[in-house]
């Protein structure tokens, strides 16, 4: 039989405890910040060109749009809805132009709706092996932002549809044609479709945040010093 010593066993306990709480850093450090009852990551909506309250929005606008669809069209329709500033974009199937019409009446009865392009088309539903597809386009685009490195990821959404490919997103012209070169030289890709809010070069810049500036009369110790900052007397 085989004897273990108590300071083991305090020294297991110790390390599972530190294990539990690595844990819970790691889990809350990847914890999505909740804003109006929905979820959004701190990093996105820091770095996204739109307002929080402009992505709850667009979040609510999807959900409702889609639900009101699915709802009221059921299988005579297969309708992704995609919101940027409350741009609403379908892409999908449907059976007929008549279903695509009701597809946009539905979509335009939902509250803040700015606007509506419709990219439905009257076809038979695709398969998987077509979705599957879509799927790996879209994930190659988003790649090949991240590696242009001259590319706002975080402000343009990616979405494709039977190898059509849709961009969404506030960027400059120069930002457009950039994206658009990327996405065009994707294997699969038949046709790149822009629904991009075009900012001009000052509109961008009133858009990033203000620096933070240290007021001036404030006194920093030297460095390796361990007393506090001081206010400087007012001349």
């Amino acid at each position: 039989m085989t004897t273990t010593r108590p300071s083991a066993n305090r020294t297991r306990l110790g390390t599972a405890v530190l294990g539990a709480v690595g844990l819970s850093l790691v889990l809350s450090a990847c914890a999505p910040l909740v804003l109006g009852g929905a979820a959004v990551g701190t990093a996105l909506v820091a770095s996204d060109r739109r307002s929080s309250a402009t992505q709850l929005e667009d979040q609510t606008i999807e959900m409702r749009a889609g639900s009101r669809i699915r709802d009221q069209l059921g299988g005579r329709a297969n309708v992704y809805v995609n919101s940027y500033n409350r741009q609403v974009l379908l892409t999908g199937e449907v059976q007929n132009e008549a279903t695509k019409a009701e597809a946009q009446s539905i979509v335009s009865g939902v509250d803040n709706v700015r606007s509506i392009v419709n990219e439905l088309q009257v076809i038979n539903s695709p398969g998987f092996s077509q979705r599957t597809t879509d799927t790996l386009i879209t994930g190659r685009i988003k790649a090949g932002f991240v590696d242009a490195r001259d590319i706002p990821t975080t402000a343009i959404k990616v979405t494709t549809t039977n190898n059509v490919v849709y961009l969404m997103g506030r960027v400059t012209a120069k930002e457009a044609e950039r994206a658009t070169h990327v996405a065009r030289n994707v294997d699969g890709v038949q046709r790149v479709v822009r629904v991009f809010e075009v900012l001009t070069e000052e509109e961008l810049k009133r858009l990033a945040p203000e620096p933070s500036v240290q007021p001036s009369n404030v006194v920093t110790p030297p460095p390796g010093s361990s007393a506090p900052a001081t206010t400087a007397p007012r001349q």
